[in-house]
């Protein structure tokens, strides 16, 4: 895992999927995506997934944050896909 001081681009809204981890069998899940401090729209950016109560928090364009990210990766049909995990982010401004 990694820490990272980011600036908010923008956030997807929040949709259930099924989990076995829940009680409800339900989770929440939202799409964000973050970009390195430094001044121009041309920093590295990350699109990041935030699960449960994570993905129920609102962020806005230009807010900046303090984010923890796990990088993984996974195979599927014979492709290999990157996912990020937002696994704790507090607004910092």
């Amino acid at each position: 895992m990694e820490t990272k001081i980011l600036k908010v681009v923008r956030q997807g809204e929040a949709f259930s999927i099924p989990s076995s981890k829940s009680e409800s069998g339900q989770t929440q899940k939202c799409s964000i995506v973050l970009r390195e401090l430094g001044g121009s729209r041309y920093e590295n950016e990350y699109v990041c997934t935030m699960l449960g109560v994570l993905a129920e928090c609102r962020f806005y364009e230009g807010d900046i944050v303090a984010v923890t990210l796990r990088f993984s990766t996974r195979e599927y049909q014979g492709q290999i896909f990157q996912e990020i995990l937002a696994s704790d982010i507090v607004k910092i401004n």
